[in-house]
């Protein structure tokens, strides 16, 4: 064999194990990519499933739910299996435990935040629709989870009151029955749950359009950008006395403001890239959040979460319950009509809100609009 052939072979030989290794690389690359994926798609189950017990275990334990069907029995609007969801979302301003720094209630904790979400057959859109906590309704007959009593029904009552006289059954029973729609699910967060879910995720990026100065929620913001820790975005969802008319209304565009920058950030924050930091965040929120009892383990939650992954932010319609204040007291707010009864329709119906619905709504108008943008 000539020296020629010799090297042509020893050059094959070398192109060989070039793409050898390249491809053994490449596989590498794909299973290392094919483990984030997996633990992103479905992390808690895959460590329940693979033997480590203890983890998901210990996730299902942190879970404090409320049977609200048991509650309720058969005394709800019918169940339309038409594809879409409603869920009511309750922000609790309980004063007990470590939400005593935030002050004192007279009585038990109400509804801070109400929030109606309809997903729309597909899972693609979704609407939330605000109450504000000073909306008057009539709120039906509920009975008292602790005492067992009955708690007569009562006319133009405070919204936020059905949760303070007869909790979650009761606030779930009081949005049925003015929105004539029934609510597939209901999650609670609390204040401190709240602050500790935000300080795990490392924050949330919002900008200022002009200062925030409100001595009651103790928060200060000068006009910019900035990275929002546990603390303070509590703080600002419960600012109201330096935005808009001081009213909760303001309050309302804040929160949702804020929201709507979170959603657009959780994919980008390296939760789902992370194993730990996915646990970390699934063992503060599981702690943070009370669910219906069909959400009570955590593979229903991630059933339930995965039926969302596909929204973000811009997929999000989101407005308050058409409202003008009340003549008698400035402090409260009644329901407009015939918009509030529009938004009920449409989305009883599976369809987008009219804007006619909130054309004489004092809920979307003032200067908080635009106060908080996403980062």
């Amino acid at each position: 064999m000539t020296d020629r052939s010799s090297g042509r072979i020893r050059d094959r030989i070398r192109r060989h194990k070039a793409r050898a290794t390249a491809r053994n690389r490449a596989r590498s690359k794909r299973r290392r990519t094919t483990v984030v994926v997996a633990w992103s798609a479905a992390a808690l189950v895959i460590v329940g499933g693979s033997g480590i017990g203890y983890v998901y275990v210990r996730l299902n334990g942190n879970i404090k739910d409320v049977d609200i069907n048991g509650q309720l029995g058969r005394d709800r609007p019918a169940n339309v299996d038409n594809g879409s969801e409603d869920i009511l979302i309750l922000g609790s301003d309980s004063r007990a435990g470590a939400n005593r720094e935030y002050g004192h209630n007279a009585g038990d904790a109400r509804s801070d935040t109400a929030m109606i979400v309809h997903v729309y057959e597909g899972h693609r859109k979704a609407a939330v629709v605000s109450v504000p906590r000073d909306t008057l309704v009539d709120r039906p007959a509920c009975t008292d989870p602790k005492s067992r009593r009955p708690v007569p029904a009562q006319q133009l009552a405070m919204f936020n009151s059905a949760y303070e006289v007869g909790g979650p059954a009761c606030a779930v029973k009081t949005v049925e029955k003015m929105s004539g729609i029934r609510m597939d699910h209901y999650i609670e967060i609390d204040f401190t749950g709240f602050k500790k879910v935000i300080d795990e995720l490392g924050g949330v990026k919002i900008t200022t359009t002009r200062a925030i100065n409100d001595p009651e929620s103790h928060l200060k913001l000068a006009p910019g950008t900035h990275t929002l820790k546990g603390e303070q975005a509590l703080g600002l969802v419960r600012t109201r006395k330096s935005v808009g008319d001081g009213s909760d209304l303001g309050r309302i565009q804040l929160q949702q403001a804020f929201i709507k920058a979170l959603i657009g950030q959780v994919r980008t924050i390296g939760v789902f890239s992370n194993p730990k930091k996915l646990y970390d965040v699934a063992d503060t929120a599981t702690r943070a959040i009370t669910p219906d009892s069909q959400l009570n383990t955590v593979q229903k939650l991630i059933g339930f979460a995965g039926g969302l992954k596909s929204l973000g932010a811009g997929d999000m319609k989101m407005i308050t319950l058409p409202v003008r204040y009340d003549p008698a007291n400035r402090n409260r707010v009644l329901p407009v009509e015939p918009g509030a009864r529009q938004v009920w329709t449409a989305l009883a119906h599976d369809r987008p809100i009219p804007a006619s619905a909130t054309r004489d709504s004092e809920g979307d108008r003032g200067n908080a609009h635009g106060v908080v943008r996403g980062g």
